[in-house]
């Protein structure tokens, strides 16, 4: 029953992560002060995780990883909007970029650092180093960052491709407004008509996306430790997984730029679901430490390759659906399914892994993965050009 704790657990966290988005969002318009947001959000997360290294109680783990998760979201916005108000606009791009690579670099040497430390240490205190590096950052946030002259509001993120791109990376929940009924149903709405259901449809297809990401991601840990793979060989995996998305997200770019973005995310799609039922079909034929090859291989290319490919295909296609009169109830709209999705999925997938197994449950992830590609493939026909808009709801 392992699994099912680690499943609720995941899904209260996925479910606290959509008010707290909401909340730093708020937070960020209401005081202008990037700094202290920044700096508060490292303390917390420092003292969350110290929390973490004396508490043994399942329930104790799980409400204080929700609050890690809530705690988490709160420096995304402020870190995007600095370089926006320190950076003249010909250079966003590129700090975007460099923002990126910074953050990525640091997920690959946390993964080494992980991987040997559990190697020859207790896992439980994993945390006390982390909590270390949180402190380090406090005092480099608090040394380094200094207030901009003037100050963006949150709706200047989503003016620019590459820094909505990068802050929806970063973090895929982004409130500007606090999404009601009429919104969904404006959106919604158009399925009942072949002219506009092209925007309603990229929204169920990244529904279905997130549904399936939540449901393989929750099992895949509790697989490979059930067929007796190593914790530093689990942090490898995951390791293997990062560098390679580096690399894709490298080079997504210039092949999307050959391509339609409609093709590219369904390729992504395709590949994607590929993998997650090429994992489950080892997950029933393959037990033991065998059961490690086919996991790293096709969990590095879904969330690797495919994971490159369609996410930067997908998120240009949300960029370009946004009305220029609704962005903010477009975009929470989005982040609201987005949520709801990978909490959804964290719940399905702990209970279909202990009553049915985790073959089913990497099945189901790859079947709502082909659902996503065949909605995604719908909307080529309103597609005009490799990079043209889709058709904006207002």
């Amino acid at each position: 029953m392992g699994t099912v704790y680690i499943d609720l657990i995941l899904t209260i966290s996925s479910g606290v992560t959509i008010p707290a988005s909401m909340i730093w969002g708020f937070a960020t318009d209401r005081f202008h002060g990037r700094k202290p947001i920044i700096t508060l959000s490292f303390l917390l997360v420092a003292a969350d995780l110290l929390g973490m290294a004396f508490t043994r109680s399942v329930l104790g783990l799980g409400l204080l990883y929700s609050l890690f998760a809530m705690l988490s979201a709160a420096s995304a916005t402020p870190f995007n909007l600095l370089i926006m108000e320190t950076q003249p606009k010909q250079s966003w791009s590129s700090a975007f970029a460099k923002l990126s690579m910074i953050g990525t670099i640091g997920n690959v040497i946390g993964l080494i650092l992980s991987g040997i430390w559990v190697g020859f240490l207790p896992l439980e205190y994993l945390v006390l180093p982390l909590a270390a590096l949180s402190l380090i950052s406090v005092a480099l946030a608090a040394w380094l960052i200094d207030e901009p002259s003037f100050v963006f509001e949150r709706e200047m993120i989503v003016m620019e491709k590459q820094s909505l791109s990068e802050r929806l990376l970063a973090f895929p929940l982004m409130f500007l407004k606090i999404p009601k009924i009429n919104d969904f149903q404006r959106i919604f709405r158009g399925l009942q008509n072949e002219l506009t259901s092209q925007v309603p449809l990229l929204y169920l297809s990244i529904f279905a996306f997130n549904l399936a990401g939540g449901i393989f991601n929750t099992s895949l840990t509790p697989s490979m430790a059930a067929n007796g793979v190593s914790q530093s060989e689990i942090f490898g995996v995951y390791l293997t997984a990062s560098l390679v998305q580096v690399l894709a997200f490298r080079y997504a770019a210039p092949y999307i730029a050959k391509r339609t973005l409609v093709r590219t995310a369904v390729a992504g799609l395709v590949l994607r679901s590929v993998c997650y039922a090429l994992v489950g079909v080892s997950a029933f034929l393959i037990s033991g430490i065998w059961y490690l090859a086919p996991a790293l291989t096709f969990y590095t290319l879904a969330a690797g390759i495919a994971y490159a490919i369609y996410y930067t295909s997908s998120s240009t296609m949300v960029f370009n659906s946004l009305g220029p009169r609704s962005q903010g109830a477009s975009l929470g709209v989005y982040s609201a399914l987005v949520g709801v999705a990978g909490m959804l999925g964290s719940f399905i997938s702990g209970f279909t892994s202990v009553f049915l197994g985790y073959y089913v449950t990497f099945l189901i992830a790859a079947f709502f993965l082909v659902i996503a590609a065949s909605l995604t493939s719908s909307l080529a026909r309103f597609e005009p050009a490799k990079t043209g808009p889709l058709t904006k709801v207002s």
